[in-house]
């Protein structure tokens, strides 16, 4: 019997007899697997000593909370950074915030910088005898930059002013911290995104995040503390555009964004599929502003999205914009509307200046730029005179083209230094460079009843006296090519009875982009869309 135990051959998976090399593979492996479990077996207990040696008393005051699924409603209150103040001292409080960077300062200190949008306080964790063990010390180390923590924290009063946050004097003593989200590794660190441009030098040996690499990862570059103010400012802009015209009577209007016929003529449209017919996303809600003052609106305005398909890979275009637009009905002269408009921006500067301070120096630390000037009563120039400037400059120019975008920041410059202003009107352009709605002037046909805006030599705004006579204006549309049966409710609009008429587009981005001087218009847009960007 024992010799028949001894021959039976050994088997593998595949039921086949195992080789003698085979067999000493095997008995290897078994060996090899019986020391690791004897390690781990070690080690646990070691663990297991040193645990009981040096018990966590800090159990359940961190950890990683569960998703939270909206299971119950506890009603604690949680601070805001940036409502901490001297009756928080001494106060135990609860905050929601991002890990923005933490710094551990030997084996029982850890400091860490917590954020919410734009405002930061510095927090500390200290091991102690009863709340902060060393457990606790080392998981809060462990949490990844950007994840989502609550903490319970006492506020102190900071021993010196904190110059690296936005609370400079207050600093919290944390005595539990709990991960609501963890962050992935990031493509960049939030301090690289936002640092000042002044501090990347050969030596420096930080990472410069370029806008690309912003852009294909927009939703981490979006938290900086310099995103965040900027597209507070930008939102100021529309409510202040809102607040100025409402205040004068205006009414907000929200027009077809898809139509029959391109709104500003030529070929920089974008063709869509309509059913069975061809229909073109809108280049500016134009026609149907003229359509609301033949309605008996007589003054109305609208915030919303415009597209041209214009093949421009420069630093001021974009294919979709947001458009500020307003159309008004006048009573004598289209110089009624001029100083409507005139006095909506120096309402915007104003009200940027005032009500967005902190916003503003945010930025300025980030990417600095010279104190934007402006007038009370905006400066209005005539194209001819804007053309004169030039040529005493030494600027070759014709009289009746449109201006180059080089020729616009020269003359910019000039303005700035003869009137000291960032920003003016530019009156009276020339008829043959603007669109077939536009009035010509009565008194040179080779000009027009139209103008543009411009800050720091950029044009932001284009407007005009509109036709309102409806034999005139289909004079002038088959004079510019367009197929008339595309544009016949709009023309029909003026056969009963409609009153002179002026106003104007400004480009939201473009505003934002010059007034903080941030040089690429991508920056101001949240999600921007070119001619080599779709996503994301």
């Amino acid at each position: 019997m024992a010799s028949e135990k001894e021959n039976t051959p050994i088997l593998g998976e595949d039921g086949q007899p195992l080789t003698k090399s085979q067999i000493k593979k095997l008995e290897k492996e078994r060996q090899k697997e019986a020391r690791r479990l004897e390690v781990a077996a070690r080690l646990a207990a070691e663990k297991a000593a040193r645990e009981a040696a040096n018990p966590d008393h800090s159990v359940g005051r961190y950890g990683k909370l569960p998703m939270n699924q909206s299971a119950e409603e506890l009603q604690q209150p949680r601070i805001d950074i940036q409502a901490l103040s001297s009756e928080h001292v001494g106060q135990t409080i609860q905050l929601r915030g991002r890990v923005h960077v933490s710094r551990p300062t030997g084996s029982k200190m850890l400091f860490v910088t917590l954020r919410q949008k734009t405002n930061t306080v510095q927090s500390v964790l200290t091991v102690d005898e009863t709340t902060v063990s060393k457990q606790m010390l080392k998981f809060a180390t462990s949490i990844p930059s950007e994840s989502l923590v609550v903490v319970e924290a006492v506020v102190l009063e900071a021993p010196e002013k904190v110059k690296s946050c936005t609370v400079h004097d207050y600093e919290l003593k944390i005595e539990k911290i709990h991960v609501v989200s963890e962050a992935s590794r990031l493509p960049f660190t939030i301090e690289d995104a936002q640092r000042p441009l002044a501090e990347f030098t050969e030596d420096s040996g930080f990472v410069k995040v370029d806008l690309d690499t912003r852009l294909n990862n927009r939703i981490v570059d979006l938290r900086t503390t310099t995103n965040q103010a900027v597209f507070r400012i930008q939102a100021g802009v529309c409510r202040l555009f809102r607040d100025y015209l409402d205040n004068l009577g205006f009414v907000e209007i929200h027009t077809p964004k898809m139509i029959a016929a391109a709104s500003e003529g030529g070929a920089n449209v974008f063709e869509v599929t309509y059913f069975k017919e061809k229909a073109y996303l809108a280049q500016s809600p134009q026609l149907y502003k003229q359509m609301m003052i033949c309605a008996d609106f007589d003054r109305v305005y609208e915030i919303g999205p415009v597209f041209r398909a214009e093949d421009s890979n420069t630093h001021r275009h974009m294919t979709e914009f947001v458009g500020l637009d307003l159309e008004m009905a006048f009573q004598e002269h289209y110089h009624e509307v001029l100083k409507v408009i005139g006095g909506l921006f120096t309402h915007l500067f104003k009200g940027l200046e005032t009500k967005f301070r902190k916003e503003l120096d945010t930025v300025q630390k980030q990417y600095p730029f010279d104190e934007f000037l402006y007038l009370d009563e905006p400066l209005v120039l005539h194209f001819a005179e804007g053309i004169k400037l030039l040529r005493e400059a030494g600027v070759d120019v014709d009289d009746f083209e449109d201006l180059s975008t080089a020729n616009e920041r020269k003359l910019g410059e000039l303005v700035r230094q003869k009137y000291k202003t960032d920003f003016y009107i530019l009156d009276k352009f020339p008829l043959a460079v603007r669109p077939f709605y536009t009035m010509p002037d009565a008194k040179d046909p080779k000009y027009s009843n139209s103008y543009d805006m411009f800050i720091r030599g950029e044009e932001i705004l284009s407007g005009a006296q509109r036709i309102h006579d409806a034999v005139y204006l289909e004079e002038r549309a088959r004079e510019h090519g367009v197929d008339i049966k595309t544009i016949q409710p709009y023309i029909d609009a003026f056969k009963y009875g409609a009153p002179p008429h002026a106003g104007g587009g400004i480009g939201l981005e473009r505003v934002v982009m010059l007034y903080l001087n941030l040089k690429n218009i991508r920056r101001t847009s949240l999600f921007p869309r070119d001619p080599k960007r779709l996503t994301p």
